[in-house]
Formats: structure tokens, sequence, C-alpha cells
């Protein structure tokens, strides 16, 4: 069985039933962080159905596309906190921008267009990702942005500032 029928599987056995809700988070907040699988932002942060958008992608930072999913999350659904969470022990501050890219196109002959946003200081890759969501020209809510740096042994939090 794979991974993919596995979890169909344990979805049909769940037998959820969902009550209907608004799309708009109730917390009116938007949180970004890396896809690392041994983070569960909603345990982290206590979360409920329907509390928070999570946004999540390798090193948990702030690209055009999560700016794309900002500004809908802002000017569509009604958020106006953003808080970035990166942490300790992350895949991303274990390769280079140039390795990594010289890997990729060795393998396939192609080089990527993108940026892999690699990182050695996680607490400056934070601070990097706060400042880019509060210049971009497309999300009108910009004065509650917050960093964090989350310790993937302990789980606790430290903010950047």
């Amino acid at each position: 069985m794979t991974a993919i029928e596995e979890l169909m599987t344990r979805n049909k056995e769940l037998g959820l039933e969902k009550e209907s809700r608004p799309a708009e988070p109730a917390l009116r907040v938007a949180i970004l962080s890396c896809m690392d699988a041994r983070i569960d932002v909603a345990a982290t942060f206590g979360l409920r159905d329907g509390e928070a958008h999570v946004m999540r992608n390798a090193g948990g930072v702030v690209t055009d596309d999560m700016i794309r999913s900002l500004a809908l999350s802002q000017h569509k659904l009604g958020t106006r906190e953003v808080m970035i969470m990166q942490h300790t022990g992350c895949g991303v501050s274990a390769v280079t921008e140039d390795g990594f890219k010289d890997e990729l196109e060795s393998a396939t002959g192609l080089r990527p267009t993108w940026s892999v946003e690699a990182f050695t200081d996680v607490e400056d890759s934070v601070r990097r990702s706060m400042n880019r969501v509060r210049r971009s020209d497309f999300l009108p809510h910009t004065d509650q942005v917050r960093g964090f740096v989350y310790d993937i042994n302990t789980g606790a939090l430290s903010e950047v500032s």
C-alpha cells in the first residue's frame, strides 16, 4: 500500500463530519512555518479548526508565493496579523543556494530559476522574512508581523526582534 492509499484509508475510517464554518479565520492571523514533518503547528499553538491560516514551505521563508497567499488571506479572507515561525535544525540551513542548484542541474540538465532561500542563521532568516512582509506593496496589514524560532527539541519559541 502506498502512503497516499494509507492516508485515504485513514480518512474513510475516521468518517469525519464537518460543520459549516466561514472561510475567514476566526483569529484573523496567518502563520507561516516550515514544512518539516516534526512541527505540528496546530498543536504548537493549540489551534482549532477555523482559527488561522497556516502556510508552509521549505524553511518557512517568505517567498513570492507566500506573498501571493498572504495577499489573498488579507484582502479576501480578513487576516490582519502575520506570524512567521522557522526552527532550529532546519534542513534548508544544511544546503547552499548554488550547491543545491548545481545538484538539481546535474540531475536534470536544468538550473532552477527560483531561489532556494538557503540560510545559515535562522534568526537572520526570520528577520529577512519579516522585512519582506513589511515591505510588500501587496499586503495592506504589515504592522502586526512577528517572527519566532521554534526549538525542534523542546518546542519552545523565541521571538526574533
